[in-house]
């Protein structure tokens, strides 16, 4: 059976994902972060655990390969290096100084 949807509700259908996809990325972002800072919090140094487990993760974000290489690569990266400065702000400004 053929696709028999227009153009403009393949992009209706499309964007409703990419709105699904945002939701649940955001959730797991609030959620990631809330136990990042409670463990965080335990830490007899608060603020060098969260650098050292932040830096690692840049790491690990700047040295990812995926298995293609295609045009979304920069931009993924690009964007995760964002969240990480996001998640950094945010875990750091709940620690104790």
């Amino acid at each position: 059976m053929t696709d028999t949807r227009t153009p403009t509700e393949e992009i209706a259908q499309l964007k409703r994902e990419v709105a699904e996809l945002s939701g649940l990325a955001l959730a797991t972002g609030v959620i990631l972060t809330q136990l990042l800072q409670s463990n965080l919090k335990r830490e007899l140094n608060p603020w060098k655990s969260a650098t050292k487990m932040l830096d690692e993760a840049r790491g690990a974000i700047e040295g990812f390969k995926p298995e293609t290489n295609g045009e979304r690569d920069p931009i993924m990266k690009e964007r995760a290096l964002e969240a990480l400065k996001q998640y950094e702000l945010q875990i750091k400004s709940v620690l104790p100084t």
